[in-house]
This record gives structure tokens, sequence and C-alpha cells, in this order.
């Protein structure tokens, strides 16, 4: 019996669990935005910049640098526990676009993912 991925993997459609075009920062302005007019918080060493837009959906951008792992599977892992606690609690942060900046030597693995969840959870309130 499949899941909410199904077989192919991939989020089903009209499950909201996507992270299509509309749910990501693609273009520089927009993260040079974020980071000269966001609000930042700091979490757990997780840096989020926040700016609350007037309606869409919420959208996710991330900053993993070298700084943050040397190879570039470690960083890819890391953007992917971003996204994965993010596809799971875009749905209560509204219209927002929120920036993600790990902390320094994160390790991605069931811990990080539990704990952007929460952290994705905090930034509602």
């Amino acid at each position: 019996m499949p899941g909410v991925l199904g077989r192919t993997g991939r989020a089903a459609i009209g499950t909201g669990y996507g992270l299509d075009a509309q749910r990501r920062l693609a273009n520089k302005a927009d993260f040079e935005r974020l980071l000269r007019e966001g609000i930042r918080q700091n979490w757990s060493g997780y840096t989020f910049f926040i700016q609350m837009r007037a309606q869409g959906p919420a959208r996710l951008g991330m900053l993993v640098t070298r700084r943050h792992a040397a190879k570039a599977t470690m960083r890819n892992r890391i953007k992917r526990c971003i996204r994965e606690a993010f596809r799971h609690e875009q749905a209560s942060l509204g219209a927002m676009d929120v920036l993600v900046r790990p902390p320094l030597g994160a390790r991605p693995g069931p811990r990080m993912l539990d704990r952007l969840r929460k952290l994705f959870l905090e930034l509602r309130k």
C-alpha cells in the first residue's frame, strides 16, 4: 500500500506536501530582500530570516555553503532535511517567506529533521 509519496517517490498531487516553484525562493532578489529586510531569529544554532507577505503559500530558501559542509553530498543531505521539515509544516506557516541557514557542522538525519519541524512550528507564533 503506497503512502503519501506513492510508488514514484514523489509527493502525490493535491496532498499539499509538495515543494513546487510557488513554494521556493528562487531568485537572488528574494534572498537579498530577506537578508536585508527580514526579521532575523536564531534558535538552536539555526538562523531564520522571516518576512510576512499579504497572501500566498509559505516560501522556503536555504543558505548552505561549503563552510557548513565541505562535501556537496553532505550539503545536499542538509538541504533535504530542511526541505522535508518545511514540507510537513508549510500549511501552518501561512503567507511568509523563510530563509534558513543551518549551524556550521550540522549533521543531517532524524534529529535534524525533528528539530527543524519544531522550529518551523515556532515561526508561526
